[in-house]
């Protein structure tokens, strides 16, 4: 190989050619947002996360990352503190709809079978599970029935027994982890120069009424944009994090896609 990189946009068109043929190298897309994450973390949080993610299961996997989407759906309030705070950029559902789907059905015209879609930013969820949707059926009017395609949140693979270590005095539940310590923790780990401690701000977790009013009470969420405190988050609290989630992703890779080394899709580089 030219070039050993994960990442697709770094190969020349012959080398990712070579590396995607025969459709069983799997394309992981990250997908994020521009977001704000309170006064301590840069708002590309949700873009660097689940590319780092990508990064680590291709290079156990054989697989290739795709560029990221680095604008998503809109915060929400009750997620994400909501889609009023300056900084925070965000896409209709439609606009990020139609381009998931066009890039899916981009990756389908190389001969890719395999993709796998790795979340950053919650309130993607839906619309991601819209864009595979329709590019399959667009794909099925074109006779290509044989694609497979996950779509993967990273979070989701932190078991009972590390969320036991994480949070001793009790967790509240992923909603209110925006840029608390499940996120704070991994950019410790990964990108302690964009993280500054100092400015982080320790309050009460928000409590919401069982029910949203548009436009928003901008009232009710945390003037600092966080929706739990990020006091207790660790660079080794990052480390269990990164550890867990990157294993669970590539076991959910293998079963579903087949196991598939580095080496052999060096190999398959080579022909």
């Amino acid at each position: 190989m030219k070039n050993a990189s994960v990442f697709a946009a770094e190969l020349p068109w012959p080398e990712y050619k070579s590396r995607v043929a025969g459709g069983c190298t799997p394309i992981l897309i990250p997908i994020g947002s521009m977001e704000q994450h309170g006064h301590h973390m840069p708002m590309h949080v949700d873009v660097l996360l689940p590319t780092e993610f990508a990064r680590r299961v291709a290079s156990e996997t054989g697989s290739l990352v795709a560029p990221p989407f680095t604008y998503g759906y809109k915060s929400h309030q009750k997620s994400g503190g909501g889609n009023f705070f300056p900084g925070t950029t965000s896409l209709d559902g439609s606009s990020l709809v139609n381009a998931l789907k066009d890039v899916i059905k981009e990756f389908a015209r190389h001969g890719n079978r395999q993709i796998c879609l790795v979340n950053g930013h919650f309130e993607n969820s839906w619309f991601i599970v819209e864009g595979i949707d329709l590019a399959l059926r667009e794909l099925r009017w074109d006779g290509i029935t044989d694609m497979k395609i996950m779509v993967l949140s990273y979070w989701d693979f932190v078991g009972d027994d590390s969320i036991a270590k994480l949070y001793p005095d009790g967790f509240l539940g992923w909603d209110i982890e925006h840029g608390g310590v499940l996120e704070t923790s991994l950019m410790l780990k990964l990108y302690p120069d964009l993280v500054w401690l100092q400015d982080a701000i320790d309050h009460p977790p928000a409590e919401f009424p069982p029910y949203d009013v548009y436009p928003p009470h901008e009232d009710w969420t945390p003037s600092t944009g966080t929706l739990s405190s990020p006091k207790d988050a660790s660079a080794e609290k990052g480390e269990l994090l990164l550890n867990v989630c990157t294993a669970g992703i590539v076991k959910a890779l293998q079963k579903e896609f087949g196991e598939r080394s580095p080496a052999s899709a060096a190999a398959t580089a080579a022909q």
